[in-house]
């Protein structure tokens, strides 16, 4: 007799429903049906910053590789962001501009609700769609041995945000849908902990970074020595070269830089990259609790469309005050 064929397979139970379920719902990579209950959903958002350091690592090699063939940094910088939306479907930009819209419209709650449901984007939403993608392609666009861990740090912090949003006491504004399933379903605990275990990755990236041979010209924007003169000895500088009205700290044998910039973080490599990424991280993070609680108020809780807009705007964050801080 031939043999019956098999039967197919039926939902993923147990620890790999969790993974999952975070890498189906913040990927486009498809994955097997699994069988979802809260218990279920709250791992899998305690998981998302980690889906979130596998796609910045993949958008990261796309910003290297594309940036070095090309030779064009702003190439890169437009492919990697680029791949991120395509990595995840764009809805999380999809997210950013309905939020903006229902949160524009300056209707009561329903409405806004309302609005964000539709499928066309308003006024509010271009323009947040517009600025948010300009700032992540400016910042990735500056050359640096560090860009590549400042998008792996942004895009796990972007997860990280959906991890906060999804904590115990935040209500769904929506009794189906996204939000429904997985509003208050992280544990406090569950969320430093992966607070806690995302930096520690992050800091091993930046220290990785760090150790890279041109840190410390990336860090420094000026190029020098100076000119030579004989009043400043064998490296000198030349008056013409000195910014007025900046106060200059150093030798002749170290160079001349701003007392600002020798105060700014350290001039250890290693302590400016990982300090300065960890402060970014927390930005973004900061950022997006004003939006959620912002969201929660106007809108009576959080939906799909909000964590997608939680993303970008950690993300973006994260990046704009690394670009300030590194």
């Amino acid at each position: 007799m031939p043999d019956e064929p098999s039967p197919a397979p039926g939902p993923v139970r147990g620890p790999g429903a969790a993974w999952r379920l975070a890498v189906g719902t913040l990927t486009v990579f498809p994955v097997r049906p699994v069988e979802v209950d809260r218990a279920v959903a709250g791992r899998a958002m305690s998981l998302a910053p980690f889906v979130g350091l596998l796609l910045g690592v993949v958008a990261a090699v796309v910003l290297v590789v594309a940036g070095a063939v090309s030779g064009s940094q702003l190439l890169g910088a437009v492919l990697a962001v680029g791949m991120l939306a395509w990595l995840t479907r764009a809805l999380h930009l999809d997210g950013l501009a309905d939020l903006a819209d229902g949160l524009g419209s300056g209707k009561p709650a329903d409405g806004a609700l309302d609005v964000m449901k539709r499928s066309d984007i308003g006024p509010f939403g271009v323009v947040a769609l517009v600025i948010t993608l300009l700032v992540q392609v400016a910042v990735l666009a500056r050359d640096g041995e560090v860009a590549w861990v400042v998008l792996v740090a942004a895009a796990a912090t972007g997860r990280l945000a959906v991890t906060w949003a999804c904590r115990e006491g935040v209500p769904a504004a929506r009794p189906t849908g996204l939000g429904a399933l997985v509003a208050g379903t992280v544990r406090r605990g569950a969320a430093l902990g992966a607070t806690a275990a995302t930096a520690a990755v992050v800091v091993v990236l930046a220290l990785v970074a760090a150790a890279g041979p041109s840190l410390l010209d990336y860090c420094w924007p000026f190029d020098w020595p100076f000119d030579s003169t004989p009043a400043f000895g064998a490296v000198g500088y030349s008056v013409r070269d000195l910014s007025p009205g900046i106060i200059y700290e150093g030798t002749a044998d170290a160079g001349l830089r701003p007392a600002w910039l020798l105060h700014r973080l350290s001039d250890d490599p290693y302590v400016i990259t990982t300090a300065g990424l960890l402060l970014a991280m927390a930005a973004g993070l900061g950022a997006a609790a004003l939006l959620r609680r912002r969201a929660v108020r106007r809108l009576g809780g959080v939906t799909g469309d909000v964590l997608g807009a939680l993303v970008e705007t950690a993300t973006t964050v994260t990046l704009l005050v690394a670009a300030l801080l590194l």
